[in-house]
């Protein structure tokens, strides 16, 4: 792993080095040049960043062998999600840090909390650098092209640094997730992480579709089933849940929403969720004009018109039962 071209310092070195400060983003945007001059010594450096691999990858192992090289002290800044558990940081602070001292014992391993803005991340990071050094040590921070370097605006020196070898965690995880071992410590991460996870509502929307008048009002019925439901299903990632109705709208009744309106939020008890921490909380939307035909789609396998009255109950399945009488009585 070599130096780029692009190292970045607050000592202002660059027009004596040589370097060109024109292409320091810093000195671009504050005029304040940020390159470092290579034969400035640091008995400290720095490493920021996630891990977030059962173990480290060829390239995570050539920056800490050159980090090491370079300086006597190291010290490794973990960013914590305030998300556990979660697709892109599934591993806690604690499983990183003794991935990471097991191959580098002597290396000093602590986490930084996410924050949501760069330049209070930036004051955290340098206090809690201050907090571990002494007044006499001199630190670099260590990133990669693409790392937090680009984003912090404090104190300390850092220099960029040219990967040779690219291994994706994303993608490593991803691959982890098709794979089951038959291990005991397997199964003892599985359930860790599943005990680790903060309990949910899982959201999802039900649609309550009129005619003209509102004197009927368009069911639906599933395969397995012998009793009819609401239209309705669960809410996509960056979806709002007008756009989760209308969605499912057309994919379970085949009809696009021209007219619609929010009733009321209700926890189902669906007996899928019946024994579970986790329970569904849906949006109830009431639809009164919408164009196409209505046909059947996705998991629905019948759609029915029915009059719109108590004698209703008895045909709809028991976990819509609660939002149903809600109409009867509100609407």
């Amino acid at each position: 792993m070599e130096r780029s071209n692009k190292e970045v310092c607050s000592n202002c070195k660059a027009d004596v080095e040589g370097n060109d400060p024109t292409n320091c983003k810093i000195y671009v945007e504050k005029g304040e040049c940020k390159f470092i001059c290579e034969d400035k010594e640091f008995n400290t450096g720095v490493i920021v960043g996630r891990f977030q691999v059962d173990e480290l990858t060829e390239g995570h192992i050539n920056l800490f062998d050159d980090v090491r090289a370079a300086h006597p002290n190291v010290i490794v800044f973990l960013g914590l999600s305030p998300c556990k558990c979660t697709v892109n940081n599934p591993l806690d602070f604690e499983a990183r840090k003794l991935m990471i001292k097991e191959k580098y014992p002597e290396f000093k391993v602590l986490y930084i909390n996410d924050i949501g803005s760069d330049i209070v991340w930036s004051d955290a990071l340098d206090g809690m650098i201050k907090n571990q050094t002494k007044e006499t040590d001199t630190v670099c921070l260590y990133g990669s092209r693409d790392s937090f370097l680009q984003y912090y605006s404090g104190k300390y020196p850092g220099r960029e640094l040219t990967q040779e070898v690219f291994v994706s965690g994303t993608a490593r995880r991803k691959e982890l997730a098709t794979n089951v071992n038959k291990s005991k410590d397997f199964r003892h991460g599985v359930i860790w992480a599943t005990m680790n996870q903060w309990p949910a509502c899982l959201p999802t929307v039900d649609i309550a579709i009129f005619n003209d008048d509102c004197t009927r009002i368009l069911l639906g019925r599933k395969t397995h089933e012998d009793h009819y439901r609401f239209i309705g299903g669960f809410g996509e990632p960056s979806e709002t849940y007008e756009h989760t109705a209308e969605r499912e709208t057309k994919e379970e009744a085949g009809i696009d929403v021209q007219d619609m309106r929010y009733v009321k939020s209700f926890v189902i008890k669906d007996w899928r969720y019946k024994s579970e921490v986790n329970k569904i909380t849906t949006s109830l939307f009431k639809v009164t004009k919408w164009t196409g035909q209505p046909a059947p789609g996705d998991d629905i396998h019948e759609l029915r018109w029915f009059p719109f009255n108590t004698h209703l109950l008895d045909s709809v399945v028991t976990e819509h039962r609660e939002m149903l009488d809600y109409l009867l009585s509100n609407e």
